[in-house]
């Protein structure tokens, strides 16, 4: 499955502080559609992420009937992405591990 979406980045203060961008409501329903199939627990989801030209594996993580696609300092750094930026995200839902 592969899912192309825009989102603004924002950043997560908690505990484990990181940026994300959050996958809109269609494309987070369709993730859902298919979770069981692919989630190897929790209902993350592997997948294989794409902004520019940074590809990288990572797990989206279920949160308010929506999933976050977490941004490592990598991928920030190599595409100059900075908080509150759009972003175009694309994802091919797999096993990453």
């Amino acid at each position: 499955m592969r899912l192309s979406f825009a989102g603004e980045v924002w950043f997560w203060r908690g505990p484990s502080p990181f940026h994300f961008v959050t996958v809109p409501e269609e494309e987070s329903a369709e993730l859902r559609a298919v979770s069981s199939l692919v989630t190897y627990g929790w209902g993350v989801i592997p997948v294989t992420a794409r902004i520019g030209n940074t590809t990288w594996t990572t797990s989206l993580f279920p949160k308010n009937d929506a999933y976050l696609v977490p941004l490592r300092a990598s991928v920030r750094e190599a595409e100059d992405i900075e908080l509150g930026d759009q972003v175009d995200v694309v994802l091919e839902v797999g096993d990453s591990r």
